[in-house]
């Protein structure tokens, strides 16, 4: 039973999402500020699997609990906010978010997008038998643990979105990929086609690769008319 932890401080909504998600087969666990959240990750048996998360909160922003949950082999992450403006959602997605939704939210909307993020973070396995490394220009990628290394031995943070972009990337190197074939190989055949944040998420993924290591060729070249093109070469073990 997959576990989800709700953070936020209106007690309306902790409710109304908990019950809801626990007739659909989740164990759910509510929590009002980063305090009791830091308190309820404590005392949990295990790792939950993803955090739904208020941006608007008392006490520590809702922006900075994300910071601190995005590290490699941290939950997924979707962010709630009241504020549903392009430029709120596109910060929430820079922080490590997987996802982000305005309030109020349509209860059957977030189950989708969290069965979607917890879909995608359970796909990995399909890549043993083909290598569960990928290496490509000094970089490392583990498939089974989801960790990124730099060149320079340094480990760098990935999304639960920028994982699945970049896995997408490793497994078809130096050949262009449409925008909308890239939301569905990363994101499965529901996908929304008009959902920009993959597009949030390949800038971001590409700071992330290009900031790392100066002076060398950018790993992620937009391909004009066509989408992008992952250029280096990869190989697995």
């Amino acid at each position: 039973m997959p576990t989800i932890l709700v953070v936020d401080d209106d007690p309306g909504i902790r409710d109304l999402v908990s019950e809801f998600l626990g007739r659909h087969g989740y164990s759910v666990t509510t929590a009002e500020d980063g305090v009791s959240m830091d308190r309820a990750i404590a005392d949990a048996a295990a790792p939950f699997d993803l955090v739904v998360l208020d941006l608007m909160m008392p006490g520590e922003h809702g922006l900075e609990i994300a910071r601190r949950l995005s590290v490699p082999g941290g939950p997924g992450l979707i962010m709630l906010s009241a504020m549903g403006e392009d430029s709120d959602r596109i910060v929430g997605l820079e922080v490590g978010a997987d996802d982000y939704l305005p309030k109020p939210c349509n209860p059957r909307e977030l189950l989708a997008r969290i069965r979607a993020v917890l879909r995608r973070r359970q796909e990995p396995g399909a890549e043993v038998a083909a290598g569960v490394i990928a290496e490509f220009d000094g970089w490392k990628l583990d498939l089974v643990r989801r960790e990124l290394t730099s060149p320079e031995q340094v480990l760098i943070a990935l999304s639960d979105g920028e994982f699945s972009l970049l896995r997408v990337f490793v497994e078809r190197p130096q050949q262009p990929l449409a925008r909308e074939e890239l939301l569905e190989l990363a994101r499965g055949r529901d996908a929304d086609s008009y959902d920009r944040s993959i597009d949030v998420q390949i800038s971001r993924l590409r700071r992330k690769l290009d900031g790392a290591v100066k002076n060398r060729e950018e790993l992620i070249r937009t391909v004009r008319n066509e989408g992008y093109m992952f250029t280096p070469k990869v190989t697995r073990r």
